[in-house]
């Protein structure tokens, strides 16, 4: 599996924490858009960058990270076939990937430590979508676009 991970200056830090824990899953590929400083940059450049890189059909999944993960995974909605999930804990990763077929985990470099952003990839990349009754859940989601 392919996994593209991006994020502004506010959660450079954890995204390099992040790749950290997908590492230890071997069938994971990790592809990294940036950005690779604390420079600023603008979060819906690299929402943008994530996105395209889902959509192509590239990568599977993608991990999109700013300072409160609000704003990565507002604009990365934006874009048309993602469904991006902010979560502060596994539970809802877990849930985002089984009934709404998330396919972008967004996180919060300001707001969460690695102990917990690690359980949440990790819930993230365990768990693949149920199907059943949530595929028609996920079907009116995608005609909303």
């Amino acid at each position: 599996m392919k996994i593209v991970v991006g994020s502004d200056h506010g959660a450079v830090d954890l995204k390099e924490e992040v790749k950290l824990v997908l590492k230890e899953y071997p069938h994971i590929e990790i592809i990294d858009v940036g950005t690779f400083g604390h420079d600023p940059v603008d979060y819906p450049d690299i929402a943008k960058l994530v996105a395209e890189k889902i959509t192509s059909g590239e990568c599977e999944r993608g991990v999109v990270l700013c300072g409160t993960g609000i704003g990565i995974s507002i604009a990365a909605n934006k874009i048309k076939g993602i469904r991006a999930a902010l979560c502060s804990d596994s539970y809802s990763a877990k849930m985002a990937r089984r009934h709404n077929d998330a396919n972008v985990l967004a996180l919060g470099g300001r707001v969460l430590g690695i102990g917990p952003a690690g359980d949440i990839v990790r819930a993230f990349v365990e768990n693949n979508f149920e199907g059943g009754r949530h595929e028609r859940r996920v079907k009116k989601i995608m005609e909303l676009e």
